[in-house]
């Protein structure tokens, strides 16, 4: 069998959905399939990780010529709101364009539960969940990088930290707002800023953030962000999945999460702590107050670790077999 597993853009896209195309990637090696990473339709399985233009061309060519087509519906309307420059503009248009787009189909590839349902409200399809999962050999040596990266950013334990994009949708507001609420501890926000693309408030909600609160950029080795935090706070208001949130758990670290619909399958008090949906700043802070406990910490980021295992690549694999075997 021969996949054409494609990213539209792949140069330019970063943060969850290129890492999801490499966990994707790494399967389909361990799997032994013969894959291209260019379009093509001299294949069995045309895979389209973003319908771009471009990829909704072969996805339709592909269709005329009988080649199943696979999509990955890394890409919601209500995920993509609240994120870059003008993308809140571009939410309502991008609907309708994206269920006429994942409708070219023959099966969707959905990361989560949640995000099924909604892509269920999109597109007749056939769907099938599958993890965006956790690549805990990339993981593997990060306690050893805990001083380097402490020094480095000049932080005292417990620190609460993110990764990921430095976007509003995240949950940036609640972030610097318990940054100031708790000065006593030290935030830090691993992840790339890319300033000239952001819009204005969350350009302000950086500069403006106090002095505990420190935001790296991007760095050149993520297990530093694991080594350095502590509590890995992810007040984000909507999320398809979340690949940080499942390295923090596999590096067992305690998470505190808001309780939104994504986050269902993780449980309060066992291996993490929630906020309700709509809470404030105060809801959060009170969570970090108990988190200052390391006994919690520590039952927390064990109970995390062990349920973080269901999403390691070699339980995903079979898998896409069973995808790609089923639309072939």
């Amino acid at each position: 069998m021969r996949i054409c597993h494609y990213l539209e853009f792949e140069d330019r896209v970063t943060g969850g959905i290129r890492e999801s195309v490499a966990h994707q990637r790494r399967i389909l090696d361990r799997l032994d399939l013969t894959y291209t990473t260019e379009p093509s339709l001299e294949v069995d399985v045309f895979h389209a990780n973003l319908l771009g233009p471009r990829s909704v061309w072969y996805a339709r060519r592909a269709r005329r010529l009988g080649i199943p087509v696979v999509a990955h519906t890394h890409v919601t309307a209500e995920d993509f709101g609240d994120s870059f420059r003008f993308t809140n503009a571009l939410a309502r248009p991008l609907r309708p364009y994206l269920a006429w787009a994942y409708g070219l189909a023959d099966a969707l590839v959905c990361p989560s539960e949640y995000n099924e349902g909604v892509i269920e409200t999109y597109a007749d399809g056939s769907t099938t969940v599958i993890s965006n999962g956790v690549d805990r050999g990339k993981l593997t040596g990060f306690e050893s990088l805990e001083a380097t990266y402490r020094e480095r950013y000049d932080l005292d334990p417990p620190v609460v930290f993110l990764v990921g994009h430095v976007i509003k949708r995240k949950g940036l507001d609640t972030f610097v707002d318990l940054a100031r609420r708790l000065p006593d501890l030290d935030f830090a926000w691993f992840g790339p800023l890319d300033l000239p693309l952001k819009g204005r408030e969350t350009t302000r909600l950086i500069e403006n953030a106090p002095e505990n609160c420190t935001f790296t950029g991007y760095i050149d080795d993520i297990r530093g962000a694991y080594a350095a935090g502590d509590v890995f706070c992810f007040p984000t208001h909507e999320e398809n999945e979340g690949i940080a949130l499942l390295e923090a758990m596999a590096t067992g670290k305690p998470v505190l999460v808001r309780d939104i619909e994504t986050f269902a399958w993780l449980e309060d008090g066992e291996d993490c702590l929630k906020t309700p949906a709509t809470a404030g700043v105060g809801a959060f802070a009170h969570a970090l107050d108990r988190l200052r406990d390391p006994d919690l910490r520590r039952r927390l980021g064990e109970n995390a670790a062990e349920r973080s295992e269901a999403f390691s690549l070699d339980r995903l694999a079979d898998r896409y077999r069973s995808l790609y075997e089923g639309v072939v």
